[in-house]
């Protein structure tokens, strides 16, 4: 599956807008600092108008010296022009308005390829990746709680949580990958979407399925003789983006197929670096005896397990929730 030209112009479009935002607020502070600080504006124009009297200048008479003057000329300029921005009032790098993605400038292309964030404006169109939008405005790190845990629980919560932050705020410097398992409830699923949020936040494209609709997916796509095309671009995309999150393995169907399918997953990605993050309510015994022996010793030799105990959280925000509402009536 490819993006239509309507799809991609639609994404080039929104690249052309944050481009243009930058550049207004750019200009935007730009007058704010020179209608403070008006000796800034003139500075702004002495490093022009010096580089071309040395190009002149090397230009007539060879002078090669005219560069290295011109390199300190440049050093001098900007340390005085931080100088009065900071006595203006102003944050020495105010003029340096940041790019949303740093690595492509905004342009969504690094050296004629896609960057990694044009990969997840993809992947959100192709993949219907909405709900994951939507999760990671309510479960992230800042609104993760500890209070439904306790004792032995609460130490295995605080283990998994450590491991998830290093692993998201190391993501793209380390390889590594998770495999959350445990009861119902205990918090899995949220701290995948933690990770997911924090990973899609540095610019990182993220693909984000629970197994059943993976599968599905999958399946629809292989025994479809017309979607050939469709399946191999799914896999690749698959195999390829730079996190995928598998939620709730354990609740497809399973079958050869699926086992067969997973185990390629896991290990294409293991292959090309490429880190997974893996929920689920089974057991590790339960794993080797639902999957091939193949995936269990990738998942146990390739992972880093995490697991989760306790009491339904579901459960017990429905019962604080109705205690409330009675406590209020």
């Amino acid at each position: 599956m490819s993006l239509t030209k309507e799809q991609y112009d639609s994404i080039m479009y929104h690249y052309e807008q944050k481009q243009a935002h930058r550049r207004r607020l750019l200009e935007q502070r730009r007058q704010e600092v020179y209608s403070a600080v008006p000796e800034y504006a003139r500075l702004e124009t002495e490093i022009p108008a010096a580089a071309v009297s040395a190009l002149r200048r090397r230009l007539s008479s060879g002078d090669t010296a005219s560069a290295d003057d011109l390199r300190r000329q440049i050093r001098s300029v900007a340390a005085r022009k931080q100088q009065l921005l900071v006595s203006g009032g102003f944050a020495p790098d105010y003029l340096e308005v940041p790019f949303q993605c740093p690595d492509c400038k905004d342009t969504g292309y690094i050296n004629g390829e896609k960057c990694h964030c044009f990969r997840q404006e993809e992947i959100s169109i192709l993949y219907d990746q909405s709900h994951l939008q939507l999760l990671t405005r309510t479960q992230n790190f800042d609104t993760l709680r500890e209070d439904f845990y306790k004792g032995e629980d609460l130490k295995r919560f605080r283990a998994a949580r450590n491991v998830s932050l290093h692993f998201a705020r190391q993501f793209g410097r380390e390889y590594s990958n998770l495999y959350f398992f445990g009861t119902v409830g205990t918090g899995k699923s949220f701290l995948s979407v933690c990770i997911a949020h924090e990973v899609l936040s540095a610019g990182y494209s993220v693909l984000y399925f629970s197994a059943a609709s993976l599968f599905d997916r999958l399946a629809g796509l292989v025994y479809n003789y017309r979607s050939r095309d469709d399946f191999e671009h799914f896999v690749d995309d698959l195999y390829h983006c730079d996190l995928l999150i598998i939620d709730d393995l354990g609740t497809e169907l399973t079958n050869q197929f699926v086992s067969a399918q997973l185990f390629a997953c896991i290990n294409e990605r293991h292959l090309n670096r490429k880190p997974t993050v893996i929920s689920t309510n089974l057991s590790l015994e339960d794993l080797q005896k639902r999957y091939s022996d193949r995936v269990f010793s990738r998942i146990t030799s390739g992972y880093i397990c995490c697991k989760l105990t306790g009491k339904d959280i579901r459960l017990l925000k429905k019962v604080r929730t109705m205690n409330g509402t009675h406590q209020e009536t």
